[in-house]
């Protein structure tokens, strides 16, 4: 019995790599100090697996940003725009990441999507004509030594061939099938480099194997592999899927000459009938995804074991592995103070899940499985009680009718009363939400959450921030006014401590794109409010101001996404409790003369199977009620919003118009504004606001940057219907750079503006 690890989570315990990468990005840190950071995190993760016994360790999974980025600029996917700043590699590839303005060159970021069914970002590939994939760099090799030098053999890890051609964007004529030869070549390079090195494994992951493929895809995938296998020089090659299963080409990966075939048996809900009826194959190891990674509970051995019995019966080799990378869990539950401990034992995070594998691997080889000290515990543990449940929750839920997701009257009756109420002007100019979370702001949390300031001096703060906050905006010249969001940590936790039922790590920290981390809250029970939460601070800064405030919410879909939800339940019920917990608060603020409300719903295409057949059956049959049932009970005249992040929406646009909101923002500068052409193909009637600029870079656009993508955008679509903002919340930028960009943004829609003719 062996164990194998996909990834490992590289931000570090404490965050080590994210605080290092910034400090080196503000010029704080050099680039040797950035890079013993890195070996000094590498060693540690290493030598933690090994601990544990794994057997498989991978190497080159480490990233300063992004492990897509990674393999792109390895196989020389770098644009000529990048090149042209003529920077040292590790900045080349931070422009390509961040985007770049200085007295090299002006360039935007790459485009930014989210990676599958996760709430983790990657970088996509731009390929032009010239382009030339080849082996250039020397990362995966130098990691391999780097380990073999502490005497851990590892298996180096690549994004696969088919992935990255597929998630690619091409800017020329050309598509992913003319550089198959290029990507072979390549291929059979490293493959040969890691032979020449003495390494055992080499593993491509090809997460793209587990979506909806055509004849054309699956015509690529067997070309490329067909001929990269036939160079292996003497390396096995494992070839790693996860986040479900690999029902269209599961025959194909039998008959190519893989050593390895890794399927995950958690998210893949077929992959345990694949085996049953195809088989496998004798002479391959197949590596059996049975710990989640991406779940925090404790994995059930009796279930685990009974589907491992199942595998054994049609698998002649079988190693035991995490479902995917480990990099979408907090790092350990150790460091986890203020968690009780009979909470405790039922979580599970990366370092645990290892735990985990080590256990399972001695249960799997004992004489009596069920006989074991590690199996007569897990056994009790989930026999005992969790998840307290919430009688008046659970009966309003019960309660809940067709009624209470239906918002009347019609969109264009409401679009005419708020027209008649708000008077703004044409192309209205407004924010996402958050401002810059400045130091002083954390240093007026910390010390709150401390006990060293009292209630009244922490709300005093906050808004005297608030009341600069909407003097700057007035200034500016901003149309619609938020209050800054300067009390709440992240979007999502900050709901979850205000509402009953969630939990909360103090360092369960988890990678979503870059530098940027988030903690997610865990959902331990039934979901309710029982306070208001942001209506005295909205309230205030209405009152500053005779411009229109919005409310700021997030939505019941994203806080249940961005959350770590109970297994007892199915997600729609978790889905309608918090809805309803939320549309508590909208009538409130409603109450109250907040006559805007945004619910953001940015992770609303996050948790959409990756089999399109799936997709209304399993979750957008209750994923668009639950944000209807927000705001169904809101008057005509108090106008919704929403906001939905860097992820694909052109597939479901229908969907997206039938969540009924009045106006709906979204990412769009990072791609090229491609989704605008999608929105008037389908005709779509909500009022939208396409980002005009990338938040997620540093750069500070100029006035006829943004004037440029905003007349873009209304030559196809209605300027009465169109919205100018950035494309997310402005949380992670400095003030400086927040402001000018601000101000370039106002200016250019008032030029925009002046030379309107509408009707």
């Amino acid at each position: 019995m062996q164990t194998s690890v996909i990834g490992f989570p590289r931000i570090g315990a404490a965050r080590e790599l994210k605080f290092a990468v910034e400090k080196y990005l503000k010029g704080e840190l050099d680039a040797s100090s950035l890079q013993q950071t890195a070996v000094a995190l590498r060693r540690e993760h290493w030598q933690t697996q090994q601990n544990f016994s794994v057997d498989y360790i991978p190497s080159n999974d480490f990233s300063f940003y992004d492990g897509v980025l990674d393999t792109a600029v390895m196989l020389n996917i770098i644009p000529d725009r990048y090149r042209a700043l003529q920077l040292r590699d590790l900045d080349t590839m931070m422009a390509m990441a961040r985007g770049w303005q200085g007295v090299q060159g002006d360039v935007k970021a790459l485009p930014m999507k989210k990676w599958y069914n996760t709430n983790y970002h990657y970088l996509v590939p731009e390929i032009d004509d010239e382009t030339e994939i080849r082996l250039v760099g020397t990362k995966a090799f130098d990691e391999y030594l780097e380990a073999r030098l502490l005497q851990i053999e590892t298996r180096p890890v690549l994004i696969g061939p088919f992935t990255l051609l597929r998630l690619a964007r091409y800017t020329g004529s050309k598509r992913a099938s003319h550089f198959v030869s290029d990507a072979v070549q390549a291929c059979s390079d490293i493959l040969q480099k890691l032979h020449t090195l003495g390494t055992k494994w080499v593993q491509f992951d090809e997460p793209q194997l587990v979506t909806d493929l055509t004849s054309e895809d699956l015509q690529l995938f067997h070309e490329l592999y067909r001929r990269i296998l036939k160079h292996k020089h003497g390396v096995k090659v494992l070839i790693q899927t996860y986040y479900g299963d690999v029902r269209d080409c599961y025959e194909t990966l039998l008959g190519l000459p893989f050593d390895g075939i890794g399927l995950d048996f958690v998210e893949g809900t077929q992959s345990l009938n694949l085996l049953r009826q195809h088989g496998f194959a004798d002479d391959k190891v197949l590596f059996a995804g049975l710990v989640s990674g991406k779940n925090i509970w404790k994995n059930h051995y009796a279930r685990t074991i009974e589907t491992f019995t199942t595998i054994r019966e049609h698998a002649r080799h079988v190693v035991l592995s995490t479902s995917c990378s480990l990099l979408h869990v907090p790092y350990t539950i150790r460091h986890e103070a203020k968690l009780s401990p009979e909470i405790k034992r039922h979580l599970a995070f990366a370092e645990e899940k290892l735990r985990e594998l080590q256990e399972l691997k001695h249960i799997l080889t004992a004489a009596d499985p069920t006989d074991t000290v590690w199996y007569r515990e897990n056994a009790a543990l989930h026999a005992s009680p969790r998840y307290p449940r919430n009688q008046e929750v659970q009966e309003r839920v019960a309660s809940l009718s067709d009624r209470d997701f239906i918002r009347s009257p019609a969109y264009a009756e409401r679009e005419a009363i708020q027209r008649a109420r708000f008077h703004l002007p044409y192309l209205p100019t407004t924010t996402i939400g958050s401002f810059p979370q400045t130091a002083d702001v954390r240093a007026n949390r910390a010390a709150y959450k401390r006990g060293s300031i009292s209630e009244a001096a922490y709300k005093q703060f906050i808004r005297d921030k608030i009341a600069r906050c909407i003097k700057l905006q007035e200034e500016i010249g901003l149309d619609v006014l938020v209050h800054g969001e300067y009390e709440r940590n992240d979007m999502v936790e900050y709901f979850g401590e205000c509402l009953d039922g969630f939990i909360f790590t103090e360092k369960g920290w988890v990678q979503s794109y870059g530098t940027r981390c988030v903690k997610p809250p865990i959902i331990w029970g039934d979901v309710a409010r029982s306070k208001p939460i942001t209506v005295e601070y909205s309230v205030y800064a209405n009152s500053l101001t005779d411009k229109p405030v919005k409310g700021m919410l997030t939505g019941p879909v994203t806080i249940l996404n961005w959350s770590f939800p109970r297994e007892d339940i199915p997600l729609q019920e978790i889905a309608f409790q918090i809805a309803l917990a939320i549309r508590d608060e909208v009538l409130d603020l409603e109450s109250n003369q907040i006559g805007i409300i945004q619910i953001d719903e940015a992770a609303l295409r996050e948790k959409l199977p990756l089999r399109r057949s799936d997709w209304h059956s399993q979750y957008l049959s209750w994923a668009i009620p639950a944000f209807r049932l927000v705001h169904s009970r809101v008057k005509p005249e108090t106008q919704i919003h929403t906001h939905m992040c860097y992820s694909q929406f052109s597939d479901i646009l229908e969907e997206i118009e039938a969540m009924d909101a009045d106006v709906i923002t979204f990412e769009a500068s990072r791609s090229d504004y491609e989704l605008i052409d999608s929105i008037r193909e389908s005709g779509f009637k909500t009022q939208v606001g396409p980002g005009v600029y990338d938040i997620h870079s540093p750069r500070i656009p100029d006035v006829e940057e943004v004037e440029r993508a905003i007349r873009s955008m209304i030559g196809r679509i209605d300027p009465r219907k169109l919205w100018v903002n950035p494309d997310c919340g402005l949380k992670t930028r400095d003030e400086a750079e927040t402001w000018t960009s601000l101000r370039h943004m106002v200016q250019a829609a008032a030029k925009v503006r002046e030379t309107l003719s509408v009707k």
